[in-house]
């Protein structure tokens, strides 16, 4: 068994200012984000002020999107290639996250298009990446893994050794102004990344532990923080769980209802982490028919499986109607069976069962 991740990691409030030297990997930034939330959150500003401080030129690019599409990806290489950039500094959400380690290789490797990216024998080098999240979800700041948004609509990830981050800065000070809704999905998301983990059949003992950890920290804290949005202890506890989760599936990777959820997410607009985490306890039943070990720590946490269900429905996580056509099921199905997360679930599946999970969903 192997633990790895390379990822040098700061965290707790103020943590940029403490270790500012350790952001300048290179002599000319390309800091990427979205629209808004770098900025709202203070986060852009800070970065900014350190790199002044060491005198290190910046360009901004702030063309990020939720579900990086190849479009966004080839301008941010664009200008980071124009401009002669030398590292990567990405804050923001899983997207800008994501789309700053694509962005990064692309750079590194401008002959590459983006369909060369899943597949790490195309390249072996990157430019250095800083990662500094504003919202506890998706743990990309401590992960090898990026998701983008495929030309024909469809949400696929790559991994590689070279887009962990360099360095990464967690502080929950930039995760205040999130509303209500961005918090809990946000915070299924890292649920889900943990509950994935402890029932993948990758998990490991360090990465149970790991999980076990994220999942208590949710189950204890994001009611709170729901009806709390401002206060930084609740916030803190809550982007560790993400940081946590994170750390998981970067040894683990992800199970069946990261499949099942991004077919929802693309082609009915629930956000990622809702769209993920309604399909846990289906999963979790099917995967204690196969392995009722590796349900014992939610059984555990929970009480049982049904009061894992229960929580999730109290927090809001169901909180949406859904409706499917039968053309959908067929294709949402087709390719469930054909992605790569089948082979690291516990259970046994086929069509009509995907089938079946979807009409569950929506009777809810």
């Amino acid at each position: 068994m192997l633990y790895n991740m390379p990822t040098k990691l700061y965290y707790g409030k103020n943590i940029i200012s403490q270790h500012k030297n350790e952001m300048i990997c290179g002599e000319k930034a390309l800091i990427v984000t979205g629209k808004n939330s770098a900025k709202i959150t203070g986060a852009l500003d800070e970065v900014i002020s350190v790199l002044n401080e060491f005198k290190i030129p910046y360009v901004h690019y702030d063309g990020i999107g939720e579900n990086p599409t190849y479009d966004m990806i080839l301008k941010g290489r664009d200008i980071g290639l124009k401009n002669e950039c030398d590292f990567v500094i990405a804050i923001g959400g899983g997207s800008p996250m994501d789309a700053g380690k694509a962005i990064a290789v692309l750079t590194a490797n401008p002959d590459l298009i983006p369909d060369d990216l899943f597949d790490n024998n195309n390249y072996d080098v990157s430019l250095p990446i800083v990662a500094v999240p504003t919202t506890a979800g998706t743990g990309s700041e401590v992960t090898e893994y990026a998701v983008l948004t495929k030309p024909n609509g469809r949400k696929t990830g790559f991994k590689s050794n070279l887009i962990f981050p360099d360095v990464s800065f967690l502080d929950p000070i930039y995760m205040l102004k999130m509303n209500k809704n961005l918090t809990l999905t946000t915070a299924v998301d890292a649920l889900s990344h943990a509950v994935e983990g402890l029932l993948s059949k990758k998990s490991t003992p360090i990465s149970n532990i790991l999980a076990r950890e994220s999942i208590e920290l949710i189950y204890r804290y994001l009611p709170k923080t729901l009806e709390d949005l401002e206060n930084i202890e609740y916030r803190e506890k809550l982007a560790i769980a993400s940081t946590l989760a994170g750390m998981v599936i970067a040894q683990t990777g992800t199970i069946l209802p990261h499949s099942l959820g991004y077919r929802i997410t693309i082609h009915k607009g629930i956000r990622h982490g809702q769209a993920t985490a309604i399909f846990l306890p289906i999963i979790a039943k099917e995967v204690k028919k196969e392995n009722p070990k590796k349900v014992e720590t939610l059984e555990k946490i929970f009480g049982t499986l049904e009061n894992f269900e229960i929580f999730l429905k109290e927090i809001g996580t169901y909180n949406f109607n859904i409706v499917f056509t039968e053309e959908e099921l067929e294709l949402f199905s087709e390719e469930v069976m054909n992605s790569s997360h089948i082979k690291n679930t516990p259970g046994n599946y086929d069509k009509n069962k995907i089938k079946e999970m979807y009409k569950k969903i929506a009777k809810i």
